[in-house]
């Protein structure tokens, strides 16, 4: 009997989503129906202040990386960037980028064990978290920010909702407390659902669903999202009747 393939149903943007099917793939994770459905869009906006002042740049997101390089942003300065993702978009646009290879709080404390000095200045969207200017500037690090990119809510896709009012298992990733409310409040269909998040805060978000199954990472990582996504993959299998038809 034919088994129906999970279904993965991804809520970034599109590149963001694209690249994390693609390293689901590379490690060889393949048994799974990708659809992708971003539940946050984003748009540059505003201009950059005078870059003249500043000595650093901090960017938490690849987004905010691409919205400096739109703006004609300078890339000859240190750059410290939240993670691998936004380290990846750094070092694609010029710069030499120190990761935290974390979260803001550990993005803050790469910086504060440095020798660095200010000005810096963190590039970042409309809606953030974690407060990377106020902290290094109580700190002693002159830190400033300047929005450059909004994030605009954005509605499920036909397919997202095809999915969810299927019978196929659903699995949801989600990296933001933002997205993760998103999805909550437009959750349609009864497919059984199984999430992992990138944090409690997060996780916090969508309980009311009543997933089957959960996992919030131990590592707010890319690479820890993917390792989740797999164990739940598998557990949706199981929750099929073992493997798929090949």
């Amino acid at each position: 009997m034919t088994q129906t393939r999970p279904i993965l149903l991804l809520t970034r943007p599109r590149a963001a989503s694209e690249a994390f099917i693609a390293a689901l793939r590379k490690a060889g994770e393949n048994r799974f129906e990708p659809v992708i459905s971003p539940l946050i869009g984003v748009e540059t906006c505003g201009v950059l202040p005078d870059m003249t002042r500043y000595i650093g740049l901090i960017f938490t997101s690849a987004n905010g990386v691409a919205a400096y390089v739109a703006l004609g942003g300078p890339i000859d300065r240190q750059c410290y960037v939240v993670g691998a993702a936004t380290a990846a978009a750094a070092r694609g646009a010029g710069f030499d980028p120190l990761s935290a290879d974390g979260d803001a709080a550990a993005l803050v404390e790469l910086i504060l064990g440095l020798p660095a000095d200010g000005p810096l200045l963190h590039l970042r969207g409309t809606h953030a978290t974690g407060n990377i200017a106020e902290t290094l500037s109580l700190s002693g690090i002159e830190t400033r920010k300047a929005v450059i990119y909004d994030q605009p809510l954005l509605d499920l896709t036909d397919s997202a909702c095809d999915a969810l009012n299927g019978t196929a298992p659903v699995i949801v990733p989600l990296f933001s407390p933002r997205s993760a409310a998103r999805f909550s409040e437009l959750r349609v269909g009864q497919a059984p659902l199984l999430i992992a998040a990138m944090s409690p805060s997060i996780m916090q978000e969508v309980l009311d669903l009543n997933p089957i199954a959960t996992i919030v990472t131990a590592q707010p990582s890319g690479e820890a999202m993917q390792n989740a996504v797999s164990q739940l993959l598998g557990s949706a299998r199981m929750l099929e009747g073992g493997q798929d038809a090949q």
